[in-house]
């Protein structure tokens, strides 16, 4: 056929012994060998692969519980990368501000009372706006906006701890700033830090699903679960709800588990109310 065509050869031969047609359905015996057969039907639905979309597809015919799933993917990811961004910042400055006091701590804390006035959704569209919109320059911006709360705990901590006995031993004994905040500080803090990390962990998953709502987060045909929203909340009361129920209820559900998540470390790294 490619010879006198130049196509390949699509038609499969089989050799046959017998067959007969019963209905829409082609019953035939293979030839095997001598005196060796099987025999096989075929269906006009033989080839037809049956689909089942357990929550629907959306009006381009996506299949909502594979989105709901790869969705779960950039909650996770925003929250990841904004924690650690927030906690490196927060740690950072607010470390500084409570161990140094005086002019530094003015110096720090008149920048981050500048950085909480501002609208934390407002901060964000102003740094998409200078990153792009996109996957990832939404995921840091949500995090260089969630760095204040982490800034003013740490500072208030250190405050409270650096005026201890043992910090004061340090400093006789000669030790560095840096090895005092670090390994004698910083461990001794980690507790509330590790609170208002889950707590932010849960706002970012928020932010994140509001700036895609508005058309600035995470890009189609990319799935997030705010943009999931954005695209069939009108299905709502004409159509088929579930379209955009299920994603809110997929977000409500992992803040709220977040949530529990920071409950359940403040009760078990509360020493005090153990004692």
């Amino acid at each position: 056929n490619i010879l006198f065509s130049g196509k390949a050869d699509i038609d499969q031969l089989i050799p046959i012994t017998f067959y007969s047609i019963k209905g829409d359905s082609l019953v035939y015996d293979k030839f095997i060998d001598d005196g060796i057969s099987e025999r096989n039907t075929v269906t006009a639905n033989n080839h037809i692969t049956k689909q089942t979309f357990y929550l629907g597809t959306d009006k381009f015919g996506r299949d909502i519980l594979s989105r709901l799933i790869i969705g779960t993917r950039v909650s996770l990811g925003v929250g990841t990368i904004a924690v650690v961004i927030s906690l490196t910042i927060g740690i950072l400055l607010g470390a500084m501000a409570g161990y140094f006091k005086g002019w530094v701590d003015d110096v720090i804390m008149w920048f981050t009372n500048v950085i909480w006035s501002i609208p934390t959704l407002l901060l964000v569209f102003a740094i998409t706006l200078v990153l792009g919109k996109g996957f990832w320059q939404v995921f840091i911006a949500v995090g260089l906006t969630m760095w204040v709360n982490v800034a003013r705990l740490v500072r208030g901590q250190v405050l409270a701890v650096r005026e201890l006995d043992y910090i004061q031993a340090t400093r006789a004994l000669g030790f560095s700033h840096s090895r005092i905040i670090l390994k004698h500080i910083l461990p001794n803090i980690l507790g509330p830090v590790m609170v208002i990390a889950a707590s932010n962990f849960a706002s970012a998953i928020v932010i994140e699903a509001g700036l895609s709502f508005l058309g600035v987060g995470v890009q189609p045909p990319q799935p997030s679960w705010g943009l999931m929203i954005k695209e069939n909340y009108n299905f709502i009361i004409t159509h088929n709800p579930i379209l955009a129920l299920a994603p809110g209820i997929a977000i409500m559900q992992l803040v709220l588990a977040f949530n529990l998540l920071g409950n359940g470390l403040r009760d078990a790294l509360n020493v005090r109310g153990k004692l």
